[in-house]
């Protein structure tokens, strides 16, 4: 099966990688699984709160606006 004809042009397409490659880096909703405290920040830390590493990443472009 073969991709369909992108919508983008090269250079579009490399515009747009950049865009969200530059959301991901400034912008992740950080949720840590042992005390439940959730933030935002530009990189994957520990939780600030309790310390733990058990702290999910979530790159906040993936949510709507809305």
């Amino acid at each position: 099966m073969t991709n369909p004809p992108s919508q983008f042009s090269p250079d579009e397409l490399q515009q747009w990688q950049l865009a969200i490659a530059e959301a991901d880096r400034h912008n992740i909703l950080c949720h840590c699984k042992q005390c439940d405290m959730e933030w935002v920040a530009s990189t994957p830390v520990h939780c600030p709160d309790c310390g733990s590493d058990l702290v999910e990443h979530i790159s906040c472009w993936q949510f709507p606006d809305d």
